[in-house]
C-alpha cells in the first residue's frame, strides 16, 4: 500500500509541474481575431503630347419646305464629307442628322432647318488644315479639335503601375511610423481617369493654327496591406 501511495504521489506531482510549465492561455487562439492592416490611396500620372484629334464638321441649311431643306443639306454635306476624307481624315462618321421648323423673331413658322454633322479623326498636326478644308467645302458648323493619343491604353497602364508604386510607398511610410512592417496585399481596387490636357489652345485665323500641350493620363488605386 505504501508503494501505491508513493506512485500516486509522484504522478500528481508530475501533473502539477506540467500545469506550471504550460504558458497561460496556450491553445486559446481566437480564430475570429482580425489582422492589423493599413489602407492607402495611390496616384500615377503620365504626360504625353497628343498625336491625333477628332474634328466635327457639319452643314445647316434653311428652306421653305422640309424637302428642300434636306436636299440642299445633302448636297452641301456631301462636299464636306469629301473634304474631310481628302484632307487626311479617317473614321469619318455621321454624328447627327436633324430637321426642324424654323421661326421668325415673332415666333411664327417661316420654313425648315436641316442639319448634318460628321466627325473625323486626323493627325494632330493636320487638324488646322482639315478644319480649313471642311469650311472651304461649305461647313458652317465646326467643333474641336478634341486631342487624344493613339496609345491611350498603354499610357493608362503606365499610370496604373505608378499608382500602385505610389500606394506602396505611402503604406511603407505609415507602417514605419507605427513601428511595423508591411505584409501581403489583401485588397486592391482602381478608379480610372480620362486624359486631361495640361494646356491646349486653338486660334481662329486665316490658317487656323492649332496647338496643344501634353495631356495628363492619371490612374488611382486603393490598396490594403497587412501589418506585421
Amino acid at each position: 500500500m505504501k508503494k501505491i501511495a508513493v506512485v500516486l504521489g509522484l504522478l500528481v506531482a508530475a501533473a502539477a509541474a506540467v500545469a506550471v510549465l504550460q504558458p497561460s492561455g496556450a491553445g486559446a487562439v481566437d480564430p475570429s481575431a482580425t489582422t492589423d492592416s493599413v489602407t492607402v490611396s495611390g496616384e500615377g500620372v503620365v504626360l504625353a503630347v497628343p498625336d491625333r484629334a477628332e474634328i466635327s464638321a457639319g452643314v445647316e441649311t434653311r428652306a421653305q419646305t422640309a424637302k428642300a431643306a434636306l436636299q440642299a443639306n445633302a448636297t452641301a454635306m456631301e462636299r464636306v464629307l469629301q473634304a474631310l476624307r481628302g484632307g487626311g481624315g479617317t473614321d469619318v462618321t455621321t454624328q447627327s442628322v436633324s430637321l426642324s421648323t424654323s421661326f421668325d423673331n415673332q415666333g411664327a413658322p417661316n420654313g425648315f432647318v436641316a442639319s448634318n454633322i460628321a466627325s473625323s479623326t486626323v493627325a494632330f498636326d493636320k487638324a488646322g488644315s482639315l478644319i480649313d478644308a471642311a469650311v472651304a467645302a461649305g461647313a458652317n458648323t465646326v467643333y474641336g479639335p478634341s486631342p487624344s493619343r493613339s496609345d491611350a491604353d498603354a499610357l493608362y497602364r503606365q499610370a496604373l503601375g505608378k499608382a500602385v508604386a505610389d500606394a506602396a510607398q505611402r503604406a511603407g511610410v505609415l507602417a514605419k511610423a507605427a513601428g511595423r512592417e508591411l505584409g501581403r496585399v489583401t485588397s486592391i481596387s482602381e478608379s480610372g481617369s480620362a486624359p486631361v490636357p495640361v494646356f491646349a489652345k486653338a486660334a481662329a485665323d486665316a490658317a487656323t493654327p492649332v496647338e496643344s500641350g501634353p495631356q495628363e493620363t492619371t490612374a488611382s488605386v486603393s490598396v490594403t496591406y497587412e501589418l506585421r
